[in-house]
């Protein structure tokens, strides 16, 4: 009995002897793979909304006429692309009375100004507004220069140069314009 204990003992060691002396190993690969979707943010605009206050002189030669509107800017905190070629487009829209009844000769129902986005790319995207006196027209476009890299930076939109059509006294009321930002790659002929 103890000579086949001993027999089985030894049959049972054996597989585990001869995996033990194995010497080769195996090797195998896992690709490990992963995509970043191409990303543009723009950071909260600071200040925002934007009171340029009363437009008009209510004394003096230009009395009813504009006023003298000093420069408004805005920020755009930690605005990014995560990729080359980018651009600014800025788009603007005339301070227009919400008054819908036509403009009567000599008046202005629109305030024309220029929004300037700058710290993007080497140059500016900046746009003035052309409305006419009844706010007729009021919205203008335009795109600044391609960013040839990724790039975060705090954007600057300032408002500045407002004037009337022909310089014309303003009519009474409130106004209303509206200035958007779009960030973005630059749009190929085909777009």
């Amino acid at each position: 009995m103890k000579r086949l204990a001993l027999t089985l003992l030894a049959a049972v060691a054996l597989p585990g002897i001869a995996h033990a002396q194995a010497t080769d190993t195996a090797t195998a690969d896992v690709g490990v793979s992963g995509t970043v979707a191409r990303l543009c943010m723009l950071g909260t605009p600071t200040p925002a909304p934007v009171d340029v206050g009363q437009m008009a002189n209510t004394s003096g030669a230009r009395v009813g006429k504009i006023a003298v509107i000093a420069p408004r800017t805005v920020t755009l905190p930690g605005s990014f692309c995560n990729f080359a070629g980018s651009a600014i487009t800025v788009t603007a829209t005339a301070l227009v009375s919400n008054d819908a009844s036509a403009v009567e000769p000599g008046f202005a129902k629109a305030v024309n100004y220029t929004a300037e986005v700058t710290n993007w790319a080497a140059g500016t995207a900046s746009v003035t507004t052309a409305a006419t006196a009844g706010g007729g027209s009021p919205t203008a476009s335009a795109t600044g220069p391609t960013q040839p890299a990724p790039k975060v930076a705090d954007l600057n939109v300032t408002l500045s140069n407002f004037t009337a059509p022909s310089d014309f006294l303003l009519t009474a009321g409130a106004y209303s314009g509206l200035v958007v930002v779009k960030l973005g790659p630059v749009a190929s002929g085909g777009e």
